[in-house]
């Protein structure tokens, strides 16, 4: 399975309190999210509101990205919500 993320600004759900990026995967878009709670658990968001969340999210793009590799190969593409204790466990077992 191939996965890309193109380089696109992410998207706000306020009433998920969610952040949807894109991936492609084998040449077809889908629509992942990272949570509120995972962006200010791991990557230094200081609120779920929308600055906070996209400030943490640009500032560490790579490792959610990363991280969402992970889940979709893991998952194979059926899993496309990144939680908090995803990346917690990811980050303990598998970051370099």
């Amino acid at each position: 399975m191939q996965i890309q993320f193109p380089n696109e600004a992410p998207e706000y759900s306020g009433r998920e309190l969610t952040l949807a990026f894109p991936a492609m995967i084998d040449g077809q878009r889908v629509e992942c999210m990272i949570t509120a709670e995972a962006l200010e658990d791991h990557f230094g968001a200081l609120s779920p509101r929308l600055e906070d969340m996209v400030v943490a999210f640009d500032a560490h793009r790579p490792r959610i990205e990363a991280a969402t590799r992970r889940l979709l190969s893991e998952t194979r593409a059926q899993c496309l919500v990144l939680r908090s204790g995803y990346v917690r466990f990811y980050e303990a077992n598998w970051r370099n």
